[in-house]
């Protein structure tokens, strides 16, 4: 994980950037799918993620 953009409560909208995801050397830029509030962030900056790992919910 290279940055987390939000913070638990925040509200994002449809396409807002959430996350930075360095994948072989590349930057992917994680948006928000649909207007939501983020209610908890599991990933850090710096972790190794797994294919299926979680990194944030939304309520």
């Amino acid at each position: 994980m290279k940055q987390i953009l939000v913070t638990e409560g925040q509200e994002v909208k449809n396409g807002e950037p959430i996350a930075v995801v360095e994948a072989m050397k590349m930057e992917n830029v994680l948006r928000a799918e649909r207007d939501a509030t983020v209610s908890k962030i599991h990933a850090k900056e710096g972790d190794s993620l797994a294919v299926d790992a979680v990194i944030l919910e939304f309520a």
